[in-house]
């Protein structure tokens, strides 16, 4: 087992001063070693982190004695190498930006579905499954029969809801809704937005993805393809393995082994996804910075332009 440990957490409760919390968490995962992002707001703290197990272990002690993180949901996974180049804890309105300010999870969210009987849950044909999470992210892995919203931001959602909710209710349809994400902390959001919009039969996949991949076998799983996420691991399949897909340093969206066959495909410089939207200089600033990293890397150190970008995310 590597030693690097990946701790993605969540938990909405209510911070009177984020500011205050901000300085002593960043304190101590400097202190332990500890890398990764952190988003602090009144309404909660969001985030992944890594680090050795001790170090990991201090600083979720410490996250769990503030007010009402007692509890907080964490899932655990582990990493090769560092997936992370510093340690950042940010203070910001939303700990994931929906931009619908009345939307207060902890007044209430949708039923809970264990991993285990997710399955049964989409394959009712009375189930619309909708993927809550942004297009970049469901082009490379989803369920099976799950509706694509193509958002390319979270805040786009609930204009999506309403269009879609509207177009099933016009074919006389009153269907469960079930939603899901790549750690939980969207469908926290989308299913208490649900609810607000008055539907009634509204569910969500506890844990997210990440906890489907691995609590359910692979021979069992209605999950396609891989699951981005937010660090240099850049996507993992059934069981938290990593994945094959890495990060164009251009765009910074992920690509397949089959896309980086293509001649459109340059390491740290292009893919077929951007390759025609950079001028001529933009693309030999990238080859630069890609030819920089390689070096810094040959000494055994991380180079800044090779740091993840940092996205709206679980």
């Amino acid at each position: 087992m590597s030693e690097v440990r990946v701790a993605a957490l969540y938990q909405f409760t209510r911070f009177d001063d984020p500011a205050a919390i901000r300085g002593p968490l960043l304190e101590l995962c400097v202190a332990q070693g500890v890398k990764g992002t952190l988003l602090l707001a009144r309404e909660g703290i969001n985030g992944t982190i890594a680090g050795s197990d001790a170090a990991i272990d201090a600083v979720l002690a410490h996250i769990r004695a503030l007010p009402g993180c007692a509890d907080i949901d964490v899932k655990f996974s582990h990493a090769a190498v560092m997936p992370f180049h510093r340690m950042k804890v940010r203070l910001k309105r939303e700990i994931v930006t929906m931009g619908q300010p009345d939307i207060d999870p902890l007044a209430g969210v949708g039923h809970y579905v264990a991993p285990t009987e997710w399955n049964d849950l989409i394959a009712d044909p009375d189930t619309v499954l909708i993927d809550t999470r942004n297009d970049y992210e469901v082009a490379i892995g989803t369920f099976r029969g799950a509706i694509d919203p193509q958002t390319r931001s979270f805040s786009e959602f609930p204009d999506w809801f309403r269009a879609k909710r509207a177009e099933i209710e016009a074919e006389g349809r009153t269907p469960k809704i079930a939603m899901f994400c790549t750690g939980g902390i969207r469908c926290e959001k989308s299913t208490a937005f649900a609810l607000s919009e008055g539907v009634e039969q509204v569910f969500h996949l506890k844990g997210g993805i990440l906890a489907y991949l691995e609590q359910v076998p692979q021979d069992a799983s209605l999950w396609d393809g891989e699951c981005f996420v937010f660090d240099e691991r850049v996507a993992v399949k059934h069981g938290l393995e990593l994945g094959d897909h890495v990060l164009c340093r251009a765009c910074r969206m992920p690509v397949s082994p089959d896309a980086r066959a293509s001649a459109d495909y340059v390491e740290g410089v292009s893919c077929p996804a951007c390759v025609g939207t950079r001028t001529p200089e933009q693309r030999a600033s990238y080859a630069e910075r890609h030819r920089q990293a390689l070096l810094a890397q040959g000494r055994g150190e991380a180079h800044i332009g090779a740091v993840f970008p940092e996205r709206d995310a679980d």
